[in-house]
């Protein structure tokens, strides 16, 4: 079974950053970078946002070994219906800010076809310039999984994913 120290470790390795670097940029100790990697400690919760985006996976890929989804496009005969399916959109800001929005799609669409505003998505000076129309043009043709993933000049990410 492979362990979270085991996953530290490996990402690690592939961006070649050594025990010591990966421990002077997340702030730590050699030691705790080596008792992380021994699976004797584990990193602080804080800690691991930085150590994901430092290791250049997801806090998500390192806690259960499993990658984000990816873009795939379902065949039309095996796309869930659109009433069924929704909308996650993940923020995070450099200040620690998270905020996470689930939105049934089926809601997204008659906004759309009004052309009325759903303020959870235009109220965000993050989210103000994804175009909703073009993503949901996507979903209806068949797309699911991590369908946006955007780093602002802010620093804030944003993922927008359909389930």
């Amino acid at each position: 079974m492979e362990t979270i120290g085991k996953r530290i470790s490996e990402y690690r390795k592939n961006k070649n950053l050594k025990q010591d670097e990966l421990a002077e940029a997340l702030g730590v100790s050699p030691q705790a970078v080596s008792k992380w990697e021994n699976d004797l400690s584990c990193p602080d919760i804080m800690l691991l946002p930085k150590l994901a985006k430092l290791l250049g996976t997801t806090v998500d890929e390192i806690l259960s070994g499993k990658p984000e989804p990816e873009v795939l496009f379902v065949p039309e005969e095996k796309r869930k219906d659109i009433k069924d399916m929704k909308l996650r959109i993940v923020v995070d800001t450099p200040d620690g800010d998270k905020v996470r929005v689930n939105i049934p799609c089926a809601l997204i669409q008659v906004a759309i076809e009004c052309g009325m505003d759903i303020p959870q998505l235009s109220g965000s000076d993050t989210l103000k310039n994804i175009d909703f129309a073009k993503i949901f043009e996507l979903v209806e043709k068949g797309a699911m999984g991590n369908i946006v993933e955007v780093e602002s000049s802010d620093g804030d990410i944003v993922s927008i994913f359909v389930e």
